[in-house]
């Protein structure tokens, strides 16, 4: 029915859109054109959209405020390794130069020092996180069983109302599909009815100018 036209369900938008795809058949009664739609869905598909609908909203851009992640998802983006970890920080070389000065000497002991107050403040997180971290992943796991179990209710929601609402868009364009079914067999009828009526007034006329003929033929006699 390509003149059925239903507004849209869901919204205040006054759209009209010219096709009630719950009721309409076309595509069924008519083979070729639904191998025409298929084809043109084929093109579709292997083209990209130039712009998007305008209601589809702006991409939206991660990390804008954080250089770092933002480099970080620039990398996996563009699949690119892990950078090796500097291990040199780890490690306790001595002296580079022979016979060593005061300055090598010093940096060499500073870097030791640094070394095991890194140490120190791992001993003691470990000692932390023996003492307390079982618990915190306790309090962890629940939050995100919660917050689990909310998107989950949030997501059940979503499918009930979008499944109500092509319910009701399923009802409604039935009922609109029906009236118009009938509308267009009362329009088929009355075009036929003025057609029989258009036919017998030619049938009338016709007869009404043989008439006329033999009534002006019998005048002349």
């Amino acid at each position: 029915m390509s003149a059925s036209t239903t507004p849209q369900i869901g919204s205040g938008s006054s759209e009209i859109f010219d096709s009630l795809p719950y009721y309409d058949n076309d595509l069924e009664q008519y083979p070729h054109l639904k191998q025409k739609v298929e084809q043109e869905l084929a093109r579709e598909a292997g083209t990209t959209p130039q712009e998007l609908h305008p209601k589809v909203p702006p991409p939206f851009e991660l990390f804008s405020s954080n250089p770092l992640l933002k480099a970080e998802l620039d990398r996996c983006e563009a699949h690119e390794p892990l950078p090796q970890l500097d291990t040199v920080r780890y490690q306790l070389p001595g002296p580079v130069n022979s016979p060593a000065s005061d300055e090598d000497w010093r940096k060499a002991i500073g870097n030791a020092h640094a070394q095991l107050e890194h140490q120190r403040i791992r001993q003691a997180n470990l000692a932390l996180l023996q003492q307390y971290g079982s618990n915190a992943w306790r309090i962890h796991n629940y939050r995100l069983e919660s917050a689990a179990n909310t998107a989950e209710k949030v997501l059940e929601e979503l499918k009930n109302m979008t499944t109500e609402v092509n319910r009701d868009r399923k009802n409604i364009q039935t009922r609109f599909g029906s009236q118009l079914t009938s509308l267009e067999t009362r329009w088929t009828e009355l075009i036929s009815s003025v057609l029989q009526i258009e036919m017998a007034n030619a049938a009338l006329e016709a007869d009404i100018n043989q008439l006329n003929k033999k009534e002006a033929e019998l005048a002349a006699l």
